[in-house]
């Protein structure tokens, strides 16, 4: 069976629900001791399609300051941001990927770090156009293994095609079998599921 033909069973044996189910892949680990720094994992990877919703984006830039598919917030208002509270909780809670012009980082850390460090989310630094760039950063997801041997990923939506989930899939897959210590043989098991539905077990990966 492919891996397409596993993403028709899941939805074939899925109840429908009364909104757009995201699909996730559930990875989880073996023989790896994740308290090993070595062997932690905490990057961006870009898949080759928008794996549903697109993320809500927030740049922290002093040479844009405008941006359609991303929020701008300039370096002067970093520190404003950060000491009023109800700003604070609004701009963490409506952003999943934070990035960041690389002379900001050091601002961003000493007034956000506290912040988003304990929630997985400090900024990605970003070399080069960021205007150009955007576009790739709509398919990032974080991979991040630091506490659990597991791991979960938002890989597509119902309203994709089930050959453009698959590709995520396997773009992932390949991702921690090139990352992981041992490779392959420190994956356990593969299972894909919907919001709502039981875990299915991949064979095909």
């Amino acid at each position: 069976m492919t891996i397409v033909e596993e993403i028709k069973k899941l939805r074939e044996s899925s109840k429908k629900r009364n909104f757009t189910q995201r699909f996730d892949l559930v990875v989880t680990f073996k023989d790896m001791d994740i308290k090993k720094p070595e062997n932690q994992i905490d990057e961006l990877l870009f898949l080759p399609k928008i794996p549903g919703k697109p993320p809500s984006i927030t740049i922290f830039s002093d040479s844009v300051k405008k941006m359609e598919k991303a929020r701008i917030v300039s370096g002067n208002d970093i520190e404003k941001i950060a000491k009023n509270k109800k700003q604070r909780k609004e701009l963490i809670k409506s952003t999943s990927l934070f990035l960041s012009e690389p002379k900001l980082m050091p601002v961003v850390g000493k007034h956000l770090g506290r912040y988003l460090a304990p929630i997985n989310r400090m900024p990605t630094p970003v070399v080069g156009d960021l205007k150009e760039n955007i576009g790739d950063y709509q398919k990032a997801i974080r991979i991040s293994i630091k506490k659990h041997p597991m791991i979960q990923l938002p890989v597509g939506s119902e309203d994709m095609d089930d050959k453009d989930v698959g590709e995520n899939i396997k773009k992932a897959v390949d991702f921690l079998q090139k990352k992981l210590p041992r490779g392959r043989n420190n994956i356990s098991n593969v299972y894909l599921k919907l919001t709502m539905s039981k875990p299915l077990k991949l064979e095909a990966w």
